[in-house]
């Protein structure tokens, strides 16, 4: 499966021609897979691979990816480290279709059960709807996608407006909304770019480049297709 090539072919600049149409490129990728975020020493699911992608020698075990990848998400309530988690649940989970589907009906239930407080719930509700996002872009269309009918970014709009401000969870609605309403987009970014003033993890992660050091970095990207749309 090559799917490092899809990613590279989409992102990758070289040469100053191709920066006149990076803001357009950026719509075409997986910009929820194709990058690593930044979580420093936080627990995730394992990570042997020195790049974004899987090597294709791990040896997890992905009858185990459910549980242990809402293990995770209930440890720790940083978004970024749900989003990193998620990012490779996504690639575990797309070698083994049993194991995604379970992984987004638990995540699925797991939000529409969620009791108080406000915070688990709304991070219940954006598990669920990011990585219906993630699956969307990552999972071919000749295969079967579990998330399929699902609106994922819906739900994440759900959980900023219960959780209230959340930098975090602004910047990842910011990449899902790439290439939907310029508006919604915009405001999202302006959010978490006003936000990393105090969020020092965040600010790493948005000073990162997304494809290497030919690429924008993910500041840029958000902020230029901002103003690519107005």
């Amino acid at each position: 499966m090559k799917v490092r090539n899809h990613c590279v072919s989409k992102f990758a600049v070289v040469g100053p021609l191709a920066l006149l149409f990076l803001a357009t490129a950026v719509f075409a990728g997986p910009t929820l897979i194709c990058h690593q975020f930044d979580i420093g020493n936080a627990k995730s699911l394992p990570w042997t691979s020195h790049d974004w992608n899987l090597t294709g020698g791990e040896s997890y075990n992905t009858q185990h990816l459910a549980a242990d990848t809402i293990a995770i998400l209930d440890g720790n309530p940083t978004v970024l480290v749900h989003m990193e988690t998620l990012r490779r649940a996504t690639l575990f989970a797309r070698r083994d279709p049993q194991a995604a589907k379970e992984l987004l009906t638990r995540l699925v239930a797991r939000a529409d059960s969620a009791a108080p407080p406000k915070d688990a719930a709304a991070l219940a509700a954006f598990d669920a709807g990011y990585l219906a996002e993630t699956y969307k872009q990552w999972i071919g269309k000749d295969e079967v996608n579990p998330a399929k009918g699902l609106d994922g970014y819906a739900l994440v709009k759900k959980a900023i407006q219960a959780r209230g401000e959340d930098p975090q969870m602004e910047f990842a609605a910011a990449l899902i909304s790439l290439g939907g309403p310029a508006s919604e987009q915009a405001e999202h970014a302006r959010k978490a770019l006003a936000g990393a003033k105090s969020d020092p993890l965040l600010a790493r992660n948005l000073a990162t480049h997304f494809m290497g050091p030919q690429t924008e970095t993910l500041a840029e990207l958000i902020n230029r297709t901002k103003m690519a749309k107005e």
